[in-house]
């Protein structure tokens, strides 16, 4: 059973209210999630992670079993500060003033923007299978457009993409994974379950676009402000992505994030097309692990 012997909290934020798991005794780890997944994308890991940290796992506002508020003017309130200031009040909540943060996909975008606007609490981080969300918009291409088709469907207008995707919202997510994975089979009866409880109803549907939206809008305007107030990342950064993904083919990964960042970037590519493969999720322990242990030997 996943997350046995987990602790489970859905925590108040000035905003929403965070689905929280957490185990472990070690230094605070924060695991957050990508799209259209919840906490339940790490469940093969974190048992494994725990061993050496307090894992602290939570669905992003807007996902899983966290609440789903409006969008708001311009979708604000899926922006990537919002969702940033969920988290760090999450960590506040449970105690932890700083820690590390391992992401993937949207996660990964809301552990960017933490560390911009809270950059005394980020003690180093890891970014999964992303680039810059001002620089991934501003290089489109057909082969972006393409392999990133959902970047440019869900933020249409409501409520088309909602509608369309909730015609047959089960069809959509099982298609959405055959996509991202290229391998068939790698992901596993009991994770597509509980994605569909999540993601199949109407306000989770709706949330995830507004979250698009909001990546679309008002989230590239935060990202030019800090670009030309010279704002970067000042905690050490790990970036891991799938070589056989489009990411590693469209950018050189590491020398975008180092354009970003001040402190220390290293990472490299890991033999799938994201890094969400069983394999994969292996060595993403396994790197992230090594990569946490060595900041904290300095």
């Amino acid at each position: 059973m996943a997350f046995e012997n987990f602790t489970v909290e859905d925590i108040a934020t000035r905003a929403a209210t965070i689905h929280t798991l957490r185990k472990g005794a070690g230094p605070p780890l924060l695991l957050l999630h990508g799209y259209p997944q919840t906490h339940f994308i790490w469940h093969k890991i974190a048992d494994r992670l725990s061993e050496q940290y307090m894992v602290v796992l939570t669905d992003l506002r807007g996902y899983g079993d966290s609440s789903k508020p409006e969008g708001g003017a311009r979708h604000v309130n899926y922006s990537f500060r919002a969702i940033a200031q969920d988290q760090v009040e999450v960590m506040r909540h449970l105690g932890h003033k700083t820690f590390f943060v391992a992401s993937h996909d949207r996660g990964a975008r809301t552990a960017h923007r933490m560390c911009l606007d809270h950059p005394q609490v980020v003690r180093k981080v890891c970014f999964m299978d992303i680039a810059p969300t001002l620089r991934m918009y501003g290089d489109t291409s057909k082969e972006f457009a393409t392999k990133y088709m959902w970047w440019f469907f869900l933020i249409q207008k409501a409520p088309l993409p909602e509608h369309m995707i909730g015609a047959d919202a089960a069809f959509f997510l099982e298609k959405h994974f055959e996509l991202q994975s290229g391998t068939s089979g790698a992901l596993k009866d009991e994770a597509l379950k509980e994605y569909n409880r999540c993601f199949c109803t109407p306000e989770a549907i709706h949330a995830s676009c507004e979250d698009y939206r909001a990546s679309a809008d008002i989230d590239l305007e935060m990202d030019e402000e800090d670009e030309k107030a010279g704002r970067k990342i000042e905690c050490p950064v790990l970036a891991l992505w799938g070589e056989k993904g489009a990411l590693g083919k469209l950018w050189d990964v590491l020398e975008v994030w180092r354009q970003h960042a001040r402190a220390p970037v290293q990472g490299r590519a890991l033999n799938s097309a994201t890094t969400q493969r069983k394999s994969s999720r292996k060595k993403c322990c396994r790197n992230c692990c090594d990569s946490l242990r060595i900041e904290e030997e300095q």
